[in-house]
C-alpha cells in the first residue's frame, strides 16, 4: 500500500504502475477523505492535510496519468467528487469547497480533450455506504441513513457514464434532484437546508477526521 498524502507519492504511484512500459488506459481517482465539524474547530494540521490529498494529489495524478493517455489518444479518467461539491455545506465547508475544485476541473478537462480518443468524467456521489462518515466523524444523519447508496451501485453508475465519456453524473434519482433544485434557490437557502440535512447533533465518539 502506498500512503497518497506523504510527500512524492503520487510520482511513486505513478512509476509503481507505469514500469517496464506498462500502459494504464483506465483511472479511477478517488484520493481524498473529509472531515465533518464547525470550520473552525478542525485543525489546521487535518485541514490540510486533507485540502492537499483532495485537491493536489487528485490533479497530480490525473496530470501524470493523462501525459501518457493523450500520447496513446486512447484512455478514460474517472474523477471521484460529491454532490457536496454543488452546494456549500456547513459542517463539510473545506470538503465540499474541494469537492467543488474536483467538479469543476473534470468538467473542464472533459471539455478540453472532447477533440482527443480521451475522456474525463466526474462522478458526484452522495451519500454511499463506505468508510467516508466513519473517517469523517460523522454520525449518519436520518436524511443520509434514507439515501444511503450501495458503493457497488455508484461504482457501476460512474464506471457507465466513464465509458460514454460524459462530462458529470450524480448516481441516484433523489441525489440528482437535489442538485437540480439547488440551483433554483438562493445560495444561502442552499447552505442552510445542507447543514439541516447533516445535521446529527452529536460528532461520533472519538472523532478526529481521519
Amino acid at each position: 500500500s502506498l500512503d497518497l498524502s506523504a510527500p512524492g507519492a503520487a510520482e511513486e504511484l505513478y512509476r509503481q504502475t507505469t514500469g517496464s512500459g506498462k500502459a494504464v488506459d483506465v483511472l479511477v481517482n478517488n484520493a481524498g477523505f473529509g472531515l465533518y465539524g464547525q470550520h473552525m474547530s478542525i485543525p489546521w494540521e487535518k485541514e490540510a492535510e486533507m485540502l492537499h490529498l483532495d485537491m493536489i494529489v487528485l490533479a497530480q495524478l490525473t496530470k501524470l496519468y493523462l501525459k501518457d493517455m493523450l500520447v496513446r489518444d486512447f484512455g478514460y479518467v474517472l474523477l471521484v467528487s460529491s454532490i457536496g461539491g454543488y452546494q456549500p455545506s456547513p459542517t463539510y465547508a473545506s470538503y465540499s469547497a474541494a469537492k467543488s475544485f474536483v467538479l469543476h476541473l473534470g468538467e473542464a478537462l472533459n471539455w478540453e480533450l472532447r477533440k482527443t480518443g480521451v475522456g474525463v468524467t466526474v462522478v458526484s456521489p452522495g451519500v454511499t455506504a463506505t468508510e467516508f462518515l466513519k473517517v469523517s466523524g460523522q454520525r449518519p444523519s436520518l436524511y443520509q441513513r434514507l439515501l444511503m447508496m450501495k458503493s457497488a451501485d455508484v461504482t457501476r453508475l460512474g464506471i457507465a457514464a466513464m465509458l460514454k465519456r460524459r462530462p458529470s453524473i450524480v448516481p441516484g434519482f433523489v441525489n440528482a434532484l437535489m442538485v437540480w433544485m439547488n440551483r433554483l434557490v438562493p445560495r444561502r437557502v442552499s447552505a442552510a437546508l445542507s447543514e439541516v440535512l447533516m445535521e446529527t447533533g452529536q460528532r461520533a465518539a472519538g472523532s478526529a477526521g481521519r
